[in-house]
């Protein structure tokens, strides 16, 4: 019975079908060919694309897999010719150990206390500095605003010398030098990142500055110019009219700021050395795991121990990215919506 009732909408099904193909190529005849060809060229832009945008994420992911199949491998998998990526014994041993010589939860949380710290007062500095050039006329403004877009385009490696010499003898006109008898030492403290933050000179403050000018510039006066009306001073006309609508991209750019900060190295070896946050544990991991293998091996045999394996050093070093990573990683699942409309409407201010 039920094959009696399928046959028909089968018999109507094709029928159906081979009448669009008819129509379709009525159509394609009509148009001389042009129809199919179109067709036939936007099949194969698509599978271009598809193994283009393939190739490219291989090309990000690639190396991810890799450090996180070496993470899982232990010493036997490390050095078997026949293990190329998929371990034969999973192991989380490397991630114990990593845990252990990094002191991995106390860095992790001293590095978001001092990110969110450092970068919470830089958006507020860039914020305020952006819609500064982007609302007022003040003297000298684009030479001023040139010397931002300098300092998006100069490498900070290059101010290294001046930078160290300036927080290693730290003197505001001289004030600090009359009052205790020599400058403040601001090198391998918190207080120098902290200046810098807060001054709009932070780890690529300029990108934040020119970001929020440009958004700010594209939002229509009538806002403002209706608040001043209804009697809000410059202040309240930020903070209530101009902040609430600028937040899509001042969240773009806290997100930026973190995941840089979160990450930075150059910074954080000049003022935050001892403080052990995630970047400067990631650098001395490899010269960690050295050491505590050669102090292992010494008490095991007393005998002088030696040098691990590269490879070892290499699968710690891997397992430290991945659980270093790990947070933001996190922090991007959570924050992905946001991320992205954050950047769609950047896009659109810009």
């Amino acid at each position: 019975m039920t094959k009696v009732e399928r046959a028909p909408e089968a018999v109507t099904q094709e029928t159906q079908k081979q009448g669009r193909i008819a129509r379709y190529m009525e159509r394609n005849r009509a148009s001389d060919g042009y129809l199919l060809k179109r067709d036939i060229g936007k099949v194969f832009i698509g599978l271009f694309r598809l193994i283009l945008l393939f190739g490219l994420c291989f090309l990000i992911l690639q190396p991810l897999f890799h450090q996180f199949s070496a993470s899982l491998m232990g010493r036997a998998d490390l050095f078997n010719p026949t293990v190329i990526s998929v371990p034969t014994r999973p192991s989380l041993d490397n991630y114990r150990m990593v845990i252990y010589l990094m002191d991995y939860w106390w860095a992790l949380l001293r590095t978001i206390g001092i990110t969110l710290l450092v970068v919470t007062l830089q958006i507020i500095a860039c914020t305020l500095a952006g819609y500064g050039f982007a609302r007022y006329d003040f003297p000298l403004k684009k030479l001023w605003f040139a010397f931002v877009i300098l300092t998006i385009i100069v490498p900070p490696q290059t101010m290294m010398g001046p930078m160290f010499l300036n927080f290693r003898f730290f003197d505001l006109f001289g004030i600090v030098t009359f009052i205790r008898g020599e400058p403040f030492n601001l090198i391998h403290r918190l207080h120098g990142l902290v200046i810098l933050a807060a001054t709009g000179m932070g780890l690529r403050s300029g990108l934040y500055i020119f970001m929020l000018r440009q958004y700010f510039r594209n939002m229509p006066k009538d806002l403002e110019e209706s608040a001043y009306v209804d009697g809000c001073s410059k202040l309240r006309t930020f903070i209530q009219i101009m902040l609430p609508d600028a937040m899509p991209m001042i969240v773009s750019c806290f997100l930026f700021a973190f995941v840089w900060q979160y990450t930075d190295g150059f910074y954080s070896a000049m003022f935050l050395r001892g403080t052990g946050v995630m970047s400067l544990e990631l650098s001395s991991l490899g010269e960690g795991y050295r050491v505590w293998y050669v102090l292992q091996r010494a008490a095991e045999t007393n005998t002088h121990g030696w040098n691990p394996p590269v490879g070892e050093i290499q699968a710690m070093v891997s397992t430290g990215v991945l659980i270093g990573i790990a947070p933001l990683i996190i922090i991007y699942l959570f924050a992905q919506r946001m991320f992205v409309e954050s950047i769609g409407q950047s896009g659109l201010k810009m």
